[in-house]
């Protein structure tokens, strides 16, 4: 006889047998290779940045990445999923420095360069093999025997090719630019990174006098006698020694303002935001007046005849400040900028890790943000500083160290993104964005004021920029592949065999094209997101090979990655690819949001609020937390990650699938049902069948057009609301199908019913939570199905499945129910207690088949139900004064005659009021009552109870005789003896013998209905016996009443009962 085994309780335990199945059978790679030749959805892996141990957060984008190759997989696609690891750059550095104790580059270069490296590649391997443990435990299906590796010769190689053709386009180019730069990594950072390190901090700002001292170059003349200032502003302080100009917009209006002793200029729009105290505007001029005045500086480091005057620029605005910017061209674009047009002095008082130099002996050695408070004291002291207050804005960090970026005028090699400008807002608007404000507004403003792309970083750990520049012509020579650098090279046996990274491949020199003199290469490495963002060519070492498997993989059907890649690794990966393609390199993206902490705070390692992944696995399971992050909201939203939100995943949705599937596996077991020998008749299918099995291809067809759409919580919402329908109406509505005796049409049914419906959903639900999906379907599996549910096709529903009226009439039948209950509720009357009557208020065109007013009758536990068009039917008329004549006509005596209509029956006024007035005797007198005295309103009886919401309402009627009554006591007493069952650890298929010794009432009451208690609590006997100990026993007291049980087990029988 079949019997079915319980899943796994521990969730743990059982993804791990899962696994070990997978493992054995070699499940994914099987996967593929029914797919080969079949149409492709290709699929691109963002790579981890292998620096640190993986956290929660690092799991929110993966579901996705694993959700959507899965279900394309079932769909009948190929989807190829090569693993990739970002390898290179600041991360690892910054890891690695941690781990042998070093904070600077001087450091690292006293420890060793190439000692350095290796460090390096040693934590890039350790960091993997923990990646791809999670990556395995979590059920992610992806290639890890074959991934790409960033720091790989090969990678590097068709990187090379890569900026090769850039250089030779003239889209690689040097300049002298101020850049953004990290003094702690001591590198320039691209305009991408620093998008990702903004926060909101609090600095002082400074209103700064810059006293007049010659005016004779300029339109405005200040008065002599009088001490005039110009009024400047900054949020930086640390770069006022550095202070070589002042600029003014030369088209706005500025004002002379006299206070006390003082004069001062500001922008006319500003004066009142600025200016502090008593004040009188003397006079009024155009900025333009005062081009070419001489000031004195806050700090005297150029003597320079152009600097220390005022300049005019078009950058200059009135929304913050005095209207007059302070120049300082060694640290702002802008500055610089206007810098080489006037031909200002380059004043840099500050070195490459922050710190001032002995150009500025105040503050020497101290790194710059540090010496904020000092140079605002200090000019506080000298009478410079007119104001100082605290201003809140927006300043960029290090995304990878956290430090303040400062902005350096340095040498670095760029791409020429710009050029591509059009291209890559046009490519942009050809991919399908998940949520679309993504593409649309947050990348699409970048791009809209997109910067040439600062290549080159002053490193040691990542792909070495490849050019040599000649020592004797100054050539500089770009290289794109080895085989080129061995024919270049002046050693070709060390170029032929030599690693692509530093220190190596500095050691190998050229022969200069031109002129044959010794190159050398230039000491950079680039920026690690270019390496990132070019995975669609080297991971397949395009061109030097693969160009087939190349062509068969691009663009991408389908990435996804947290928001933060938005400037980041989606950026790079459009700007690569329209330069080297011309088309954008992937067509739908999934944007999920981040990871945060129960206090709503981004998850960071360096905060200290990270969730460890092993310890949640460990108590809930990897699909808990799988479900968790797609049932929670939009993958866009970002997410509070906890583990209570995972376990109410585990408790409220995959128990639930759990709990359904060992309730069918119990009674099918007992039974012996067999789905190849028991077959349904569709004839004997109860409309709960009908009914289920069109939900079922309801929720298919919803769950698939939403997956399609990558609208994730579309579909969660569609199954939770299907297993919900299948656990709370399906199988608690059917129990008794399962209970009764016998292996009959009905029964039948309901096992293929709930046995079909349970693999469909574990086909269904697969690709989100492929553990319990696995363990489900291959308990359920016949001999002639897929091995595997990730074998199986996805499922498909055709609209003659799919009977909608029945639905619609489902949704009825449980509002209708759900009245009723409430209305016993409200009566305080148990379910338990049957009652003679529901009442439905219905339409005639809205009546429901014999089937569905039978579910409701069982469900509310009443011996008919009835429907009427309208309650005013079961209504009674009860008479009312009205007042508003009587009280006229009657006065004092109104409110007596209201009380005598209060105390008639309705049907005796209508009688006396026929042939109109009336008199009756009140205090003696008689009093005439006219028709209109009296209103007829209807209510309804007291022992109707009434329940309504949104349009439907439904009755009860409460009326209670002692055959109800002792109904809904055998009831009761039956349930507290099943009770009784369960607390002495019976099985439910266990038979029992059962002796009770009861009061006078309940005893008789045991022995008139003995037969019917016996069936529902499974007893072979029932009996009463003064005294019978038992194996256990129990004393039930209910209504007053009290009855003491005492139960045997005997054997086990194939008649069911409620658990």
């Amino acid at each position: 006889m079949k019997r079915y085994d319980k899943l796994t309780r521990n969730p743990a335990e059982r993804e791990g047998e899962v696994l070990k199945f997978w493992s054995k059978n070699e499940t994914f790679g099987k996967s593929l290779s029914i797919r080969e030749g079949s149409p492709r959805f290709v699929f691109f892996e963002g790579p981890p940045t292998v620096n640190g141990w993986p956290h929660l957060g690092h799991m929110m984008p993966r579901v996705y990445k694993d959700l959507f190759p899965r279900y394309k997989t079932m769909k009948g696609f190929y989807v190829g999923r090569k693993a990739g690891w970002d390898t290179h750059g600041l991360p690892v550095e910054l890891e690695v420095e941690k781990e042998i104790g070093v904070n600077s580059k001087p450091e690292i270069e006293s420890y060793g360069v190439e000692k350095f490296v290796e460090k390096c590649k040693e934590s890039t391997r350790k960091y993997q093999g923990e990646w791809e443990r999670i990556i395995m435990r979590m059920g992610f299906w992806i290639d890890l025997d074959d991934p790409y590796l960033t720091y790989t010769d090969n990678y590097i190689e068709t990187l090379w090719w890569e900026l090769k053709s850039m250089f030779d386009r003239d889209l690689l180019y040097q300049g002298h630019k101020t850049l953004p730069y990290c003094p702690r990594c001591g590198t320039g950072l691209s305009s991408h990174e620093v998008a990702q390190g903004y926060k909101t901090v609090e600095d002082l700002t400074v209103t700064l006098r810059l006293p007049v001292v010659d005016d004779t170059d300029s339109a405005y003349k200040a008065d002599p006698n009088v001490k005039t200032s110009v009024l400047t502003w900054t949020t930086t302080p640390w770069t006022l020694p550095a202070n070589v100009a002042a600029a003014v917009s030369a088209d706005e209006l500025y004002v002379e303002v006299q206070q006390q002793d003082e004069r001062v200029i500001v922008a006319k729009l500003l004066a009142d935001k600025v200016l502090r105290g008593d004040q009188v505007v003397l006079r009024e001029f155009p900025g333009s007046a005062l081009i070419g005045l001489k000031y004195e500086p806050p700090y005297q480091l150029t003597d320079d005849d152009k600097a220390h005057r005022i300049y005019a620029a078009d950058f200059v605005n009135m929304q913050d400040g005095t209207g007059v910017v302070h120049i300082a061209c060694a640290f702002g674009e802008d500055d610089y900028l206007l810098g080489q047009e006037l031909g200002l002095p380059f004043v840099q008082p500050v070195d490459l890790m922050g710190r001032f130099t002995d150009m500025f002996p105040l503050a020497e050695g101290e790194f710059v943000k540090d010496a904020d408070a000092r140079i605002i004291e200090d000019l506080k002291d000298s009478q410079r500083l007119y104001r100082s207050t605290p201003h809140e804005h927006e300043y960029p960090f290090c995304w990878r160290c956290d430090t303040p970026l400062l902005y350096y005028a340095m040498d670095s090699w760029y791409v020429r993104s710009t050029a591509v400008k059009e291209q890559l807002i046009a490519n942009n608007a050809k991919i399908n964005w998940v949520p679309a404000h993504v593409g649309e507004g947050r990348l699409g403003s970048f791009l809209a004021n997109v910067r040439d792309w600062a290549l080159s970083r002053d490193r040691y750990w990542g792909t070495p920029l490849n050019l040599w520049t000649c020592e004797g012509c100054g050539k500089v020579t770009c290289v794109g592949s080895r085989a080129e650098l061995v024919k270049l090279a002046k050693d070709p046996q060390l170029a032929r065999s030599v690693e692509l990274h530093r220190p190596y491949v500095d050691r190998v020199e050229l022969k200069c094209p031109d002129c044959g003199e010794t190159a050398r290469r230039v000491a950079y490495v680039i920026d690690t997101w270019f390496d990132a963002g070019s995975m669609h060519i080297a991971q397949w070492h395009y061109p030097f090979e693969n160009q087939d498997r190349f062509k068969r993989n691009f663009p991408a059907d389908f990435i996804s990655e947290g928001i933060d890649q938005t400037r980041g690794w989606f950026y790079t990966l459009l700007v690569t690819s329209t330069i080297i393609h011309g088309q954008p390199p992937f067509l739908n993206c999934v944007v999920t949001g981040h990871g945060l902490d129960e206090e709503g705070l981004k998850m960071s390692k360096s905060k200290g609020n990270v969730l460890d992944p092993w310890q949640v696995i460990e108590q809930y399971g990897a699909d808990a937390i799988r479900w968790s992050f797609f049932s929670q909201s939009a993958p866009v939203k970002s997410k509070r990650l906890s583990t209570t939100a995972v376990g109410e995943s585990l408790y409220k949705f995959l128990d639930t699938i759990r709990n359904t599937y060992d309730f069918f596996a119990l009674y099918a077991s007992i039974d012996g049902f067999d789905p190849q020998i028991h077959h349904a008749d569709e004839t004997a299918r109860s409309v709960l069948d009908r009914w289920i099995l069109s939900r079922l291809a309801s929720t298919t067809q919803t769950v698939t057009a939403s997956l399609d759409a990558y609208d994730v919580i579309g579909s969660t919402s569609a199954i939770e609301a299907l297993i919900s329908d299948l656990s709370n109406w399906y199988v608690r509505l059917s129990r008794r199908r399962f209970w009764r005796g016998g292996m009959g049409p009905d029964k039948i049914a309901a096992y293929a019913t709930l046995r079909d419906v349970l693999v469909e959903i574990s086909k269904l639900l697969a690709p989100f939570v492929p553990f319990v999906t696995e363990a489900v379907y291959r308990l359920l599996r016949t001999s002639d199905c897929e091995e595997s549910v990730h074998l199986c096709a996805y499922p498909e529903a055709s609209a003659d499945q799919i009977d909608e009226k029945l639905e619609r009439d489902m949704v009825r039948v449980r509002q209708i129910v759900a009245l009723g209950h409430q209305a016993r509720n409200q009566a305080q009357i148990k379910v338990r207690q049957p009652l003679s009557r529901a009442v439905v208020e219905t339409d005639a065109a809205d009546a429901m088949t014999d089937e569905l007013v039978a579910l409701i009758r069982i469900e509310l536990n009443v011996e008919t139900v009835e429907t009427f068009s309208s309650f005013d039917e079961l209504s009674e008329e009860t008479p009312v004064p009205n007042f508003r004549t009587l009280g006229p006509r009657l006065g004092p005596l109104g409110s007596k005659a209201g009380a005598w209509i209060r105390e008639q029956e309705a049907a005796d006024l209508r009688l006396r009021s026929e042939a109109g007035s009336f008199s009756i005797e009140l205090d003696g007198a008689a009093v005439t009552l006219e028709p209109e005295d009296i209103i007829y309103e209807k209510t309804l009886p007291a022992h109707l109870v009434i329940s309504e919401e949104a349009g439907h309402r439904v009755l009860l009627d409460t009326t209670l005789d002692d055959r109800l009554r002792t109904k809904g006591i055998v009831r009761e007493l039956t349930h507290r003896i099943q009770m009784a069952r369960k607390n002495a650890e019976y099985e439910v298929t266990d038979r029992i013998a059962m002796t009770y010794q009861a009061d006078g009432a309940l005893g008789a009451l045991v022995r008139a209905n003995r037969d019917e208690i016996a069936e529902e609590i499974l007893a072979v006997s029932v009996e009463e016996k003064a005294s019978s100990p038992g194996e256990y026993r129990e004393t039930i007291e209910f209504d007053g009443m009290t009855i003491t049980v005492a139960l045997t087990r005997t054997t086990k029988g194939n008649a069911t009962e409620e658990e």
